[in-house]
């Protein structure tokens, strides 16, 4: 089996079954669903601060897989002798505006410049909790590979990161960085950094192949059958990072929720679980810490091994639940 590439209706990216994308006819709903929310959204006790040890990194990690957390879908992934980072966001805000909108509950535990040889950086998307300008522009003479999904390279090329370090691709499309192989699949999301426009730039899942390991970063994604289907073309995975968190009763088509996500993990024939996207910014009418909570008691039911490190802390992977987020809870 293999996967196929992604389709367009128009100008329009859309996903492999009908989603809806919580557009201006949810607006009302969604925005009275905040208003009448009483859980806590933004911690009540000020999370971190959370250090990186960077003298880690001067030595391999000893099963040939580690990841740093830093936050929401930023990851240091070190995986059979190469370095990705994902989804870098660096930035105060998740927003057009570093004056108002999302602000981090955390600052991150390492500092760009403090960071060990990045080989390649995945962008999945264009959402600004995914893709941040003043963290790209960082990177803007540094030389760093790029893999993005479809037209996502229009702002990479646009905050100067030249076109030579740009992979754009598409579903199904592969590009080998060391001894890797990092194949782009389908997710079932939507794109856009505005009120035009939506759509027109392609998401993405990706699966990350070396000698020893095949894991998955699943980025954003409403659960579908895409799952099955990749899992029976590239699995079994050692490891799957799937988003648990920023999911609401009006857009289930677009948000997995811890639930949705381990049962993604079971179709994607997944060891070891990584609950990723939450706990760093107040995207949506939840707990901050509710996500990690559900996902420990979905794990325990469904039989699943978790990971879910302390931020800042590179860690081997490995079965391992730290509770980290207990000691902020109020």
């Amino acid at each position: 089996m293999s996967i196929s590439g992604s389709r367009k209706k128009g100008s329009k990216f859309i996903n492999t079954i009908p989603t809806e994308s919580a557009g201006f006819g949810k607006m009302l709903p969604i925005l009275k669903e905040y208003i009448n929310n009483k859980a806590e959204n933004t911690p009540k006790i000020a999370l971190g601060p959370f250090k990186t040890d960077i003298s880690i990194y001067d030595t391999p990690p000893e099963t040939g897989l580690r990841i740093t957390w830093v936050g929401h879908s930023s990851l240091l992934i070190e995986v059979d002798g190469i370095r990705i980072l994902t989804d870098p966001v660096w930035s105060q805000r998740v927003s057009f505006s570093q004056s108002f909108g999302p602000k981090r509950f955390f600052q991150p535990p390492v500092a760009l410049a403090d960071l060990p040889k990045i080989d390649v950086i995945i962008s999945s998307h264009d959402h600004y909790d995914h893709l941040d300008k003043a963290t790209i522009k960082f990177f803007a003479d540094k030389n760093v590979p790029f893999i993005c999904s479809v037209g996502v390279c229009t702002y990479l090329e646009s905050w100067v990161i030249h076109k030579a370090f740009i992979h754009e691709v598409d579903w199904g499309d592969s590009v080998m960085i060391g001894d890797c192989n990092i194949t782009a699949a389908p997710a079932r999301h939507f794109s856009g950094r505005g009120i035009t426009h939506r759509d027109e730039t392609l998401w993405s899942s990706f699966v990350i192949k070396g000698p020893q390991h095949n894991i998955y970063f699943g980025a954003d994604s409403g659960y579908s059958p895409d799952f099955k289907a990749i899992g029976e073309t590239f699995g079994p995975f050692d490891l799957t990072m799937l988003e648990i968190g920023a999911y609401g009763t009006y857009w289930p088509d677009i948000h997995m929720g811890p639930d949705n996500a381990s049962n993604a993990h079971l179709d994607l024939k997944g060891d070891i679980m990584m609950g990723i996207h939450w706990g760093t910014f107040n995207l949506a009418p939840h707990a901050w810490y509710e996500p990690a909570e559900r996902l420990v008691q979905f794990g325990k039911d469904k039989n699943i091994k978790l990971f879910l490190p302390e931020p800042g802390q590179p860690t081997e992977v490995l079965p391992l639940v730290t509770n980290w987020w207990k000691k902020f809870m109020s």
